[in-house]
Parts: structure tokens; C-alpha cells; sequence
């Protein structure tokens, strides 16, 4: 199975930048660019693998970046060097720096590296104009159903999409899959297992070991403090941060609560979207509101996995695995809400878009009341608002749903 980042990657190859992709622990990075060097090797382009989690490689690099032109073949090609894991070298960003400056007419370089690497400032500064990234998300719906070897499910949602008219005779099990989507996610380990208690087991690994490592490379010292933030914003995704509040409830100091949301947000945990704003007078400016990134990982922070339809917080799913979706087709930054003084709120606005639009999120159609949204219609003619629903469930479901282009 592969990804769709899988093409855009292929596309990069050539280009002269450095290739640096990121995404949360788990995601299937290092999976993603072994079949890049397949892909490689059954094209005749020179590669070399290098897995930094080998110590005797490790010591090698960094003793000098250089050691890597001792691995190259004898060729005029220009070789594309695989870095797994880079964030081990004792100073990644040098090493890509000074590779880069001096050989990207030989090498090319793709590597992945976990949070430490881009938690280190001179990661942005040193490679400025050196580097393009790519962000690998957990897996969405698509890659979901192609994991699970539905592929005839697969053709059949991609079927519905391309005729407006289509209807299908497997609606009901799409629903299920869907579904069963929401509550253990996107994490590829999570979803090639079959055994619902597996799956939380997995969840939970993830949650206690690969959540630690994070934390451990970040530089936190008090891991409990962080988990007990990291489980009030599962319960709070898709609600306005109050930094103030979290700060009395966890006992911390505001700097100590601002600097763990950084972290999970280069760890790929979580994300913060802004406000959207004209009127500063009568528009909230400031508040972000917070979305976990993957909704399997949300109800094992929660310890809930009911049925999505059975939840007090079924309408808070909903609106996380649609935040989801918008953030793997569209930059973080072009995705906004609006929230007026007096209450007047829109969950989504996407304004700078060659398209704009903005869309308004509930689980069940019937509460959509489209009087209550009837302020930003009229100070925003310009930016059509559109409604999301997941129940009831049909075809019309699957286009409605953002696609990644």
C-alpha cells in the first residue's frame, strides 16, 4: 500500500532542496521511505539507506559528515542518500547544512527525524532555502480502507465521488468502516489489526511509549504533568484554549502550560487554530481552539471507545476528524474560525483560498439551524458557507468530506 505523500515525494527527488519529512511517531515515515528506495532501485538511481538507530553508522557520521561520500557508488549520478532517524546526530541540522552547500550537485538527500529535530531552532535558521518538508499525517480514510485490503470498498467510495448521481449497495458497510475509523484512527499499526482490544492495546503503547520518547527528547521533566494536559485537551478538542485555565486546573504556571503545547505541536499531537477576524472591535482576536490530530489516539487519552453514536462527545469526534481532513489538504495557517463577542461562532473559515469558503460542522443535520449562522452570511457574502454532517449517513457523505489533491 502507499501513501498518498508517496507522489509528491517521487516528484521532489529531483529537485536540488533536501527532503525533510515530518509527522508524529508511528505514522509510517521510515515505511514511506524504504519504498522510496524501492523505487529507486527499480529505476537504476543510485541510493544508499543510512538507519541512525545503527550506533557504529552513527559514530561514523558524526565524526564527520564527509564519512557519507565514502558510501558513494561510482557513478555520475547524482545519489539519493535515505537519512532515517536524523535527530540522532549529534548536530543534524550541520550535517545537512554543510552537505547541502558543498555536494548537492552529488547527493540529494530525504530524511525524517522526530520531534527533537524541529523542536531545534537552528533547524529553521541553517537550512533556510536548503530544505523543503513534507508532513506525514496518520492515515486518512482512503489510506485506511487500502490498509485493510478493502480496495473494493475503496473503488466503490471513489466511485461515489466521481458521480454526483451514484448511489451504492454497500452503504451500510462504508458506514461501519467509517465508523470504526473514527474511533481507533489513523496510526497503520492501529488499523492492520483486526482484534478491537489489540487495537486499544496498540493505542496505548503509543500513547505511554512513543508519546514518552517525545517527551523525554523535549526535555520535560515532569512527565505526569504533561499527560494530564495532554487528556484534558482530548476532552476539550475543538473548544477555545483558556491557557489561564488549564494553569489553575494542572496547578502550573502559564509559561510551563504554553511550552508543553508547543511541544505537541511539533510532535504532531495536536494543532491550534486562529481566529478570523475583520472587525477587531467585534471579533475575537486572540483565542485559538485546539484538535488533536488523530481521533484514535483522542479516545484512548479518554478511555472511551462506545460507539461513536453513543457518545456525550460524539459531536466533538465529528469536528476533530474533520479538522483533520482540512489539515492534510490545506497549509495549517489557511484554516480559521470565527467567534463574534456576542456568540455568534463558525467552526471553519478558510478566507485567503483562490475559493474561500467556510463550513459549519454538526453530527446530525437536524441541528443545523441556518438562522443561527445568518450574521457571518450577511458581513461575509463573499465567502459561501457550506454545512457538514456525518449523520445521516449516505453517499452524498463522501463528497461533501475535503479530499487531499
Amino acid at each position: 500500500m502507499v501513501r498518498n505523500l508517496f507522489q509528491p515525494l517521487l516528484n521532489h527527488l529531483s529537485k536540488k532542496e533536501f527532503t525533510i519529512i515530518t509527522g508524529a511517531r508511528q505514522t509510517g515515515k521510515s515505511t514511506l521511505m524504504r519504498e522510496l528506495e524501492r523505487y529507486c532501485k527499480a529505476e537504476s538511481i543510485p541510493s544508499i539507506f543510512f538507519n541512525l538507530e545503527n550506533k557504529a553508522v552513527l559514530s561514523e557520521l558524526d565524526e564527520t559528515p564527509l564519512n557519507v561520500l565514502r558510501y558513494l557508488p561510482a557513478t555520475e549520478q547524482r545519489t539519493v542518500i535515505f537519512v532515517d532517524e536524523v535527530q540522532y546526530l549529534d548536530n543534524p541540522s550541520n550535517f545537512l547544512k554543510l552537505l547541502y552547500d558543498d555536494y548537492s550537485d552529488r547527493i540529494k538527500i530525504v530524511a525524517t527525524g522526530s520531534s527533537a529535530f524541529y523542536l531545534d531552532k537552528s533547524f529553521t535558521d541553517s537550512l533556510a532555502g536548503r530544505k523543503r518538508i513534507f508532513n506525514l499525517p496518520t492515515c486518512n480514510f482512503d489510506e485506511y480502507l487500502a490498509l485493510r485490503s478493502r480496495t473494493d470498498l475503496l473503488d466503490e467510495v471513489r466511485r461515489i465521488r466521481s458521480d454526483k448521481k451514484a448511489k451504492s449497495l454497500v452503504n451500510t458497510l462504508l458506514k461501519h468502516e467509517y465508523e470504526q475509523f473514527l474511533l481507533y484512527g489513523g496510526y497503520p499499526a492501529v488499523i492492520v489489526e483486526s482484534d478491537m482490544e489489540e487495537k486499544k492495546s496498540i493505542l496505548a503503547e503509543i500513547r505511554d511509549s512513543f508519546v514518552r520518547k517525545d517527551i523525554l527528547e523535549s526535555g520535560v521533566r515532569n512527565e505526569k504533568e504533561f499527560y494530564n494536559l495532554f487528556r484534558i485537551l482530548a476532552s476539550q478538542s475543538g473548544s477555545m484554549l483558556n491557557i489561564n485555565e488549564l494553569s489553575n486546573t494542572l496547578g502550573i504556571k502559564n509559561e510551563t502550560v504554553g511550552h508543553y503545547l508547543y511541544i505537541l505541536q511539533k510532535c504532531f499531537y495536536i494543532a491550534l487554530v486562529s481566529p478570523f477576524y475583520r472587525n477587531l472591535r467585534k471579533e475575537l482576536t486572540k483565542t485559538p481552539k485546539v484538535y488533536l490530530l488523530d481521533t484514535g489516539l483522542m479516545n484512548r487519552l479518554l478511555n472511551s471507545f462506545q460507539p461513536v453514536d453513543e457518545r456525550i462527545n460524539k459531536g466533538e469526534i465529528w469536528e476533530t476528524a474533520y479538522y483533520k481532513m482540512l489539515y492534510e489538504r490545506y497549509h495549517q495557517d489557511e484554516i480559521l474560525y470565527w467567534r463574534t463577542t456576542d456568540g455568534n461562532e463558525i467552526d471553519f473559515v478558510l478566507p485567503t483560498l483562490e475559493q474561500p469558503f467556510a463550513v459549519e460542522i454538526k453530527y446530525n443535520h437536524k441541528a443545523i439551524k441556518e438562522s443561527k449562522y445568518r450574521k457571518f452570511a450577511e458581513t461575509y457574502p463573499d465567502i459561501p458557507l457550506k454545512y457538514n454532517y456525518l449523520q445521516p449517513f449516505d453517499e452524498d457523505f463522501f463528497r461533501r468530506i475535503p479530499q487531499v489533491s
